[in-house]
């Protein structure tokens, strides 16, 4: 017999990818997995639709489910609503009571208070969040029910500071909840397997579903006129705005990628300078906006009432705008998977092609252009090197918990031990860990701003003054 969700597939003439039937199965069998799969091809139905089908089956049972059982990591603020729209769509076409929210920087304060008081059942958020969260007196309960998180485009996060935060969230999450289990979702790494076991720990087992699917993409380039006209170097390629401009005239939206926000400014201004008949239609996207124009932004794209919009990263990762049909990358996309990732932004559907436009803004990055060809052609990725011994993001999560509820030092180190991050720290260094947090260690001792965390004998835990 067929699942919830795979009926509901199939009411709605969608046939599920192998990989997608593959986590669905993983969730029943209690693993804890990465999936790899191309962008557009359904990776939020995947993780969601094993934890979806067992609650149905809760409900039909009649037994009602509270708080928090779905946590699922986005690295950018322009993901969450989109993930929020998927999962929505997924539990009332399912007929599953579940609430699905958003809580990041930019969630109201009136927001917040609310859910304090009625966590939804699944809660779309970022590593920063989660750590405010962790921050809140009654952890304990608060995730004790906690049943998946899901990390999404864990390319990304992987090899960075915020990954670590995730790991140690992770951590503690076992801790607390003792149905947890962590899930990671990434675009295309070069060192997929290690990817895996950073996300899920050294120690514990899990398994890589990938998806067989290959996704179509069309680079094509930018070039000038003549050669002599393109400097070789120290410039950003406005030159040869008027192409970018017959680029959005012959399609219906297209995503222009710029590398800085400074740089994505200028390219706004020339591109409306020398087509103002755009005026309206041509749209800014980066973090330093305000939120009330990005989500603006972000709605008229969807929507298709945008020809273009200029934007940094903040619109590179998973974000499903239909409309687009052609990006522009402006300058070097410093990597293979960024290049591709930023590519999938159009024909962000299952079998669908994407299409790309390079443009170097000065000679040597024509070598670069040749370089992410054959890199592709031939499915060459760069690895993302994962983060180890970063003693300043633990000093921060253990300040966090102290906080909260505070810290039992003994539970929380074997906790760490379990993670990629810290699994080599000796008890040398994690006491310096915890006298730093007390009184700023040997070097800061004499200033009384870093005595913070206390250790209370009576509650055998460190707690912030």
């Amino acid at each position: 017999m067929k699942d919830s969700v795979e009926l509901w597939f199939t009411q709605r003439s969608w046939i599920p990818h192998a990989f997608q039937l593959a986590a669905w199965d993983a969730f029943e069998r209690n693993q804890e997995i990465l999936i790899q799969a191309a962008t557009g091809s359904g990776k939020t139905y995947a993780g969601l639709g094993g934890v979806i089908n067992a609650a149905l089956n809760e409900q039909l049972a009649g037994r009602e489910v509270k708080g928090l059982q779905v946590i699922w990591i986005a690295p950018i603020r322009a993901l969450t609503k989109e993930i929020q729209m998927s999962a929505e769509r997924l539990v009332e076409g399912v007929g599953l009571n579940w609430q699905v929210g958003i809580r990041t920087g930019d969630t109201s304060s009136k927001e917040k208070a609310a859910q304090r008081k009625k966590w939804p059942q699944i809660l779309v958020t970022t590593p920063e969040s989660l750590h405010v969260m962790l921050a809140m007196t009654g952890s304990v309960q608060r995730f004790e029910g906690l049943k998946l998180m899901v990390v999404d485009e864990w390319h990304e996060l992987m090899g960075t500071k915020r990954g670590t935060q995730v790991e140690l969230a992770s951590a503690f999450f076992r801790t607390c909840a003792p149905e947890y289990r962590i899930w990671g979702i990434s675009a295309t790494m070069g060192n997929l397997e290690e990817a895996m076991k950073v996300l899920i720990g050294p120690h514990r087992s899990g398994a890589l579903i990938q998806s067989t699917e290959v996704k179509r993409t069309e680079v094509l380039s930018l070039m000038p006129k003549q050669f002599e006209r393109l400097p070789w170097a120290g410039h950003i390629g406005v030159k040869l705005a008027h192409d970018v401009v017959d680029v959005i005239q012959s399609h219906s939206s297209t995503l222009i990628f710029t590398n800085t926000r400074a740089q994505s400014e200028i390219w706004y201004q020339k591109l409306l300078e020398i087509a103002p008949e755009l005026s309206g239609v041509l749209a800014l996207h980066h973090s330093s906006i305000a939120k009330e124009l990005r989500n603006w932004v972000e709605e008229a794209l969807h929507q298709g009432q945008l020809k273009a919009v200029v934007c940094t990263s903040s619109l590179d990762l998973g974000v499903d705008f239909r409309p687009v049909e052609a990006i522009v990358q402006i300058g070097g996309p410093k990597g293979v998977a960024r290049f591709i990732q930023r590519a999938g932004r159009s024909g962000h559907q299952p079998g669908a092609t994407s299409r790309i436009y390079f443009l170097p803004t000065h000679g040597l990055e024509l070598i670069e252009s040749s370089a992410l060809r054959d890199a592709m052609l031939h499915n060459r990725i760069e690895p993302r090197e994962p983060i180890i011994r970063s003693f300043d993001v633990l000093i921060q999560f253990l300040c966090t918990l102290a906080v909260g509820d505070g810290f039992s030092a003994e539970t929380v180190w074997k906790a760490i031990k379990g993670t990629h991050a810290f699994a080599e720290m000796d008890e040398v260094e994690w006491h310096w860990c915890l006298r730093f947090i007390r009184d700023g260690g040997p070097a800061l001792e004499a200033y009384g701003d870093y005595r913070r965390v206390d250790w209370d004998g009576e509650e055998g835990k460190y707690v912030m003054r």
